[in-house]
């Protein structure tokens, strides 16, 4: 057995706590450092784990105890703080995007490869035995060739239970750019790269209301779009229509659907590790629960990273740095579909990473 990777956390904010509380119970990581835009918050954060301490950005990155940066800041500050450490010498995982824009994820991949430092993405819920388990059944031929996919996030915003929820409303932010990364990464996993995309989007107000925090009642302005909706062609010719929505009320079921020749499966939220894979075989009568057959089990956030931290370094993780580029030029294109009224051909492709075998 080595010595425990060294992880240094950059940003402090709400999905901190998942990543921290996963560490916690592992013994092949050791969090070092910490560093927040909010310093006395870092200090306060460091004083819980022990061994570590609050750091400026700047002072994390070329820390001589941090091998890896976690990046957990907001969308726009994901491409900066990625190429400093990188430039750095350090493996980098981020939250996802993997950053604002695709031009700048770009940068962000050509970086790590000239460097030769590992770099990876959320998000990792697809490894878990949900995803992970729809993926075998698709893959084993049981249920025939796949034709067609539908998956569908639909809440009434993170105003209501967000306290800061400006970046969700601004660029690099909105519903696609937020939750869609769990859907097309699914879908990726499913299916396979997407070749051209079609899409369309709407925006039902300009300003939302804090409901909850310090922060309550405040006004925030909204300068995306909210509804995003469209079609992904796969290389494998599978069509998957996907729709984002900040603009609903409810939905009752934040699922993909997967129809192939002999049978459909209901696969559970992506934004979640587990959860029922269901099955309707062609001429049944009912949906029956499929067993978990593949994916990590007992997974929470941070388990991508510990992925490519086991990895050898002449693979690529399953949550890399690559994948999330392509993931995130399908969102784009379909935003950049959405204005212009034209379907957009992908520049990207990636290979489907290995399935998860079942197991911790």
């Amino acid at each position: 057995m080595g010595q425990p990777h060294r992880i240094g956390i950059v940003g402090l904010g709400v999905i901190s706590s998942q990543y921290l509380e996963m560490f916690r119970s592992r013994g092949d990581v050791r969090v070092t450092a910490v560093a927040d835009l909010d310093a006395a918050h870092a200090i306060e954060v460091a004083a819980t784990i022990p061994g570590a301490c609050a750091l400026t950005v700047a002072e994390l990155v070329s820390a001589s105890d941090v091998d890896v940066v976690l990046n957990l800041t907001i969308p726009a500050a994901h491409a900066e703080i990625a190429l400093a450490a990188i430039a750095a010498g350090k493996d980098v995982y981020g939250e996802k995007p993997l950053a604002e824009t695709f031009d700048q994820a770009q940068r962000v991949v050509a970086a790590a490869d000239m460097a030769d430092v590992r770099l990876g993405c959320a998000p990792d819920t697809v490894l878990g035995t949900g995803t992970q388990t729809a993926r075998d059944v698709v893959d084993s031929g049981r249920i025939g060739r796949p034709l067609a996919a539908t998956a569908m996030m639909a809440s009434a915003g993170p105003e209501l239970w967000h306290p800061r929820p400006d970046f969700y409303y601004q660029a690099g932010g909105g519903p696609l750019l937020d939750m869609g990364p769990y859907y097309v990464s699914a879908l990726v996993q499913l299916f396979g790269p997407v070749q051209s995309v079609i899409g369309a989007a709407s925006r039902l107000r300009g300003e939302r209301t804090i409901a909850t925090g310090v922060r309550a009642g405040e006004i925030v302005r909204v300068e995306v779009d909210t509804h995003v909706t469209g079609v992904l062609q796969h290389d494998n010719g599978v069509l998957s229509t996907l729709t984002t929505s900040f603009d609903s009320v409810a939905t009752r079921s934040s699922s993909i659907e997967v129809h192939c020749e002999a049978g459909s499966l209901v696969v559970p939220d992506p934004n979640g590790f587990a959860g029922n894979v269901t099955l309707h075989a062609l001429g049944g009568h009912e949906w029956s629960v499929v067993e978990p057959s593949a994916g990590y089990t007992n997974a929470a956030r941070g388990i991508g990273l510990i992925d490519l931290l086991a990895t050898p370094r002449s693979q690529a993780p399953r949550a890399s740095g690559r994948f999330a580029l392509h993931a995130l030029e399908v969102m784009t294109s379909l935003l950049e579909s959405a204005r212009s009224g034209q379907r957009i051909g992908l520049s990207t492709t990636v290979e489907r990473p290995a399935r998860v075998p079942l197991g911790s």
